[in-house]
């Protein structure tokens, strides 16, 4: 018998842009010309009591305004680290790290090469609300998936390695959504986590952007937690702050990844508006070491 979603108190407030999320994922699956395709979103959104959460209530002027000003955005953000993670899992990464994974189908959705393990890091309450969606749709996954139920703030690294994690072979990790909801401490202690994780050859997909006067008052019309969303993240631009650490990153900003996908600028990374920020969209990869040789003659 298919476990009734018990939605998880971690979905509220802040923790409910996992929602947010599924429903602009939704919304792009059901477009024709969409960049991606996410079966499952609209499942999530349904298991939810529209009294819990304004994200599965219906439309509304609130969500109509943020999901002009943000779907743009996590339609190409989606597109870009589903192919940053599968390119390198067809290198060589078999381990798939998703931190705070939330609503994310990747491992259900994707198609990953064969020996992939996909560890899905969150609370313990989000998992298993999850999980009886996904099971109650007849989801499969389409690779060896994990869940690691733990907090971000606490010991994640020995939750991970519990769990099986093994951080002498290469590893491509997600952080999706996460950096700006950080203060910079907790944003330096993260990327720091993950590098001392990583082996060789790993790789590490992000996102990041800075608020913005169009964002806060989208989110304003939401509700009044998520206006403190935005904790800043990293205080030096991205390739610094990645390189200083070892990684070669490479950085996109929202709009040319946008135009790339012959998509129209999302609103509220417009450098056209005045009142518009900065997106960024980012890979990095850490070097294998080096081959030396004797070079001193004999």
């Amino acid at each position: 018998m298919t476990q009734e979603p018990t939605v998880p108190k971690s979905l509220a407030g802040i923790g409910a842009t996992a929602l947010g999320v599924a429903l602009l994922r939704a919304q792009e699956s059901s477009r024709p010309d969409r960049l991606f395709d996410d079966p499952y979103a609209r499942h999530f959104l349904q298991a939810v009591d529209p009294a819990f959460t304004p994200w599965a209530a219906g439309p509304s002027p609130a969500t109509a305004r943020f999901m002009r000003v943000m779907a743009e955005q996590v339609a190409v953000r989606t597109q870009f680290l589903d192919r940053a993670l599968l390119y390198a899992a067809e290198r060589g990464c078999e381990q798939v790290v998703l931190l705070a994974c939330g609503m994310d189908a990747r491992a259900f959705r994707l198609a990953w090469p064969p020996g992939t393990k996909i560890f899905e890091l969150d609370f313990a309450d989000v998992l298993a609300f999850k999980a009886a969606v996904l099971d109650g749709c007849g989801a499969t996954a389409a690779c060896h998936r994990v869940e690691v139920a733990t907090d971000l703030r606490q010991d994640w690294p020995r939750a991970l390695a519990e769990s099986g994690f093994n951080p002498g072979l290469p590893a491509a990790w997600l952080a999706e959504g996460i950096l700006y909801a950080l203060p910079p401490e907790a944003a330096d202690l993260l990327l720091d986590r993950i590098t001392t994780l990583s082996a060789p050859a790993s790789m590490l997909a992000l996102d990041h952007m800075k608020d913005s006067e169009l964002l806060r008052g989208a989110r304003a019309d939401i509700s009044a937690e998520l206006v403190d969303l935005w904790r800043g993240g990293p205080t030096e631009n991205l390739n610094a702050w990645l390189t200083r650490r070892g990684w070669q990153p490479t950085v996109t900003d929202i709009a040319e990844a946008a135009a790339a996908c012959e998509r129209p600028i999302p609103p509220a990374f417009d450098p056209a508006r005045a009142d518009a920020g900065r997106g960024w969209l980012a890979t990095a990869h850490l070097p294998k070491p080096r081959a030396t040789g004797r070079s001193e003659e004999t």
